[in-house]
């Protein structure tokens, strides 16, 4: 998937939060996009993701030569972000399994095998509105690795983890995301260190 920008912005009423971004994000490679909290990465990101539409410029996506239409964008990328909710009162299996109805697996990933990846052999039925936030945060994280989509967005992804969290998310880096296109938002060097390309969202203060 090819994501390109031209002139784009997004305001709220009368105020810009961004605007006049050129950038074209590649398959297979990983971008940080930073700024100070409150800054509008996250908008950029649900812009990106077509669930906001730019206020100003255009948007195209490619896929594999091909345009793809902003409404259907939904279907080549996964997302885990604070802000998402899981269903509370699913099990893990079960939101495993709902989940995956939606989202194309990678393969070998089934749900022992998710479940194996997260460590949470002891809590496969337990509802999730049982969970910490630690452990909502890593389901949030392993859904969106384990899916088959050729774009990966992700919005401070160890929010409520622990070091180990850390860690295990680095790992989950190295294991699912060669190959996707990668975008993190985030203004914690350990999330994105391993991105290449770096987008300020300062930079695009008007």
């Amino acid at each position: 998937m090819r994501i390109t920008l031209r002139n784009t912005g997004r305001r709220f009423n009368r105020d810009w939060i961004f605007k006049g971004i050129d950038y074209v994000f590649e398959q297979g490679t990983a971008y940080a996009i930073l700024g100070p909290n409150g800054s509008g990465k996250s908008t950029l990101l649900s812009v990106l993701n077509g669930s906001l539409a730019p206020s100003a410029g255009e948007i195209n996506y490619l896929l594999s030569g091909k345009p793809v239409e902003s409404e259907f964008v939904f279907k080549y990328l996964s997302l885990a972000a604070p802000y998402l909710e899981l269903i509370e009162e699913f099990t893990l299996t079960e939101m495993i399994g709902f989940h995956f109805k939606f989202k194309p697996r990678k393969a070998g990933m089934d749900d022992k095998e998710v479940i194996t990846l997260l460590g949470m052999e002891q809590s496969k039925n337990k509802m999730i509105k049982y969970f910490s936030s630690g452990m909502k945060q890593r389901l949030k994280l392993a859904l969106a690795f384990c899916s088959d989509t050729p774009v990966l967005m992700l919005d401070e992804p160890t929010s409520n983890l622990d070091k180990q969290g850390v860690e295990w998310y680095l790992g989950l880096v190295q294991q699912f995301a060669a190959g996707r296109l990668t975008i993190i938002c985030s203004n914690q060097e350990h999330e994105y260190g391993f991105c290449t390309q770096h987008l300020d969202i300062s930079d695009y203060k008007k």
